[in-house]
């Protein structure tokens, strides 16, 4: 296994946490930095920092407190580095998010941390400090932001201590998830018949079937609210030159937040060479367009509230779409009462509400108040969903069959409760370095919750949730910023979600058992042995297993739940 490191001292993580989260002009700035534990008070000039971060000289001042904790050479030398490593990020933009739901939810449970001196919540003065550094030549960095402070402030050293605790909590949880889904798989695969998966076909490449040039359509929204009824979206029509032999299967993907269709064409391109139909639908509201709105100021928030209701109806108004063309544009051929559907992140919440999963409000805001919740990204979108009316919702379209969610947004949204309602085969794929829908809080918990017959878990190591061979310049930078981290290949990350994806739509839509022996631990066990990030898959078989480990981990860390 191979997992970013983390080696930041643990009085510095709160401060470092907020300028890595990323996302008024004051009189005088902060001279002074208070450090507070029960009775101890301590006190850190900025200069003191100042001249520690740009020319590695430490005066009396600074002196004196690294005494006091007991900083070793090598802390020192990784202070240095936080303090100055610079974080690149659209300025505008963090300004923005700052004044988002999920931005004031994020910021205030820092502010809690650091507070104004005196004690007060100290959520303005860091909004303030982290636009204005952002805006700085040199970049993002903590050095800055501490410069740019209107006021002295203090930060609550056993509050620190605590989030260091909690964020090494999570940390550790998934590595030993990770592990226990890698045993558990290859249990699996020792139990299974052996298969010589050298002779069989190789579905990480594309099929026989030549692909036709997109088709793009233009649709007005019919099932949306008021809002949005009458507006245009398209619809990205991805299909095979010549029909496959049967009824032509159909898969819809559904796109992420802040992503678009186009951004799913390796996925559509895979399933439509192997004779498939795939339609991926623009979700207005929650896609990159929205995002660009965000930035230049035409609306205040990430995604539209609405975006939990209209999202599942976007996919339901592209599969009345297709039935209505269906005579006409393909032969009365499309088979679309056992239909796929595929999503990615806010698209995997999208797909499981379709597949049948109902919202938790009661466990949701019980999460959303947690205390170690709040180290969960994926809970900067779901707890907005509070805000919604508190009723009954039912997304389910009985002509999907199956269900393929990766890095889905789900865990607290849907609850055990939610989740169990979902009766249709089921495939959950997940990263363990996905800083977005993490591994531990998500994936890892739910897919336990899951009760229908046929479901599969898919890890694969080392994948963090988006593309980053797409990223832009600015995120591509900011990466580069992490210490000791290294990525897999996005063709690896590719082979595994492919593979996978065909052979579980191929079983579940297709009645095609041909494909039973790709959709097992030894199969994914064998395209994976000669790289060094693995995937591992397991069955509802090891239920049970990942039930015991959690548990285990539950009663070795309560301290920290």
């Amino acid at each position: 296994m191979r997992f970013a490191g983390i080696f930041l001292v643990p009085w510095l993580l709160t401060a470092f946490s907020i300028a890595m989260f990323t996302l008024i002009t004051p009189v005088q700035g902060a001279e002074t930095i208070y450090l507070l534990y029960n009775a101890l008070n301590l006190s850190v000039r900025v200069k003191s920092l100042e001249k520690f971060a740009k020319k590695g000289k430490i005066d009396k001042n600074l002196a004196f407190y690294l005494d006091i904790v007991g900083t070793t050479e090598e802390e020192k030398v990784l202070f240095r580095e936080a303090l100055m490593t610079p974080v690149e990020v659209n300025p505008v933009l963090l300004y923005r998010f700052l004044r988002t739901d999920e931005g004031e939810r994020l910021i205030d449970y820092f502010g809690d941390v650091i507070n104004i001196q005196g004690g007060r919540n100290g959520k303005y003065p860091l909004r303030g400090s982290l636009v204005q550094a952002a805006f700085e030549p040199e970049g993002l960095s903590l050095i800055n932001i501490l410069k740019k402070l209107p006021v002295n402030m203090q930060i609550d050293l056993k509050k620190t201590l605590r989030l260091s605790q909690q964020i090494k909590v999570i940390i550790n949880g998934t590595y030993l998830f990770s592990e226990a889904v890698a045993e558990l798989s290859e249990i699996e695969a020792q139990n299974a018949a052996p298969i010589n998966f050298v002779q069989l076909t190789d579905i990480r490449e594309p099929g026989p079937f030549k692909i036709e040039k997109p088709k793009r359509w233009t649709l007005q929204h019919k099932k949306r609210n008021i809002q949005w009824k009458g507006q245009e979206f398209y619809v990205d029509v991805y299909r095979p030159q010549t029909q496959r032999e049967g009824r032509t299967p159909v898969v819809i993907i559904s796109h992420g937040l802040s992503s678009r269709p186009e951004d799913f064409a390796k996925r559509a391109e895979h399933l439509a060479s192997y004779g498939y139909v795939v339609a991926l639908p623009q979700h207005l509201g929650s896609d990159v367009q929205h995002l660009q709105d965000l930035l230049e100021g035409y609306t205040r928030e990430i995604f539209d509230l609405d975006e939990f209701l209209n999202r599942p109806l976007d996919i339901s108004q592209t599969l009345d779409e297709l039935e209505r063309r269906n005579i006409t544009e393909f032969g009365g051929n499309l088979n679309l009462e056992n239909v796929g559907i595929f999503g990615h992140s806010f698209g995997g919440y999208t797909v499981l509400a379709l597949a049948g999963a109902t919202l938790d409000f009661k466990g949701l805001e019980k999460d959303c108040n947690i205390e170690l919740g709040k180290l969960n990204t994926a809970l900067l979108l779901q707890c907005r969903a509070l805000k919604l009316k508190r009723k009954n919702y039912n997304f389910r379209d009985e002509r999907i069959q199956a269900v393929y969610a990766i890095n889905p947004v789900n865990a607290s949204i849907f609850g055990e409760q939610g989740l169990s309602k979902i009766i249709i085969p089921t495939f959950i794929g997940a990263g363990n370095y996905d800083p977005a829908t993490p591994f531990v809080f998500e994936q890892a918990r739910s897919f336990p919750w899951l009760t229908t017959k046929n479901r599969y878990l898919l890890l694969q190591e080392g994948q963090a949730h988006v593309d980053f061979s797409q990223l832009d310049a600015g995120l591509t930078d900011m990466i580069k910023t992490l210490p000791n981290l290294t990525l897999p290949s996005s063709v690896l990350l590719d082979n595994y979600t492919n593979a996978t994806m065909l052979a579980f739509f191929e079983i579940y839509i297709v009645n095609n058992q041909d494909y039973k022996s790709y959709l097992q631990s030894s199969y994914v066990n064998h395209i994976s042995k000669k790289h060094n990030f693995s995937a591992h898959l397991i069955s509802g078989n090891s239920t049970e297993g990942l039930i015991k480990f959690i548990k285990q981990f539950r009663l070795n860390n309560l301290d920290t739940n």
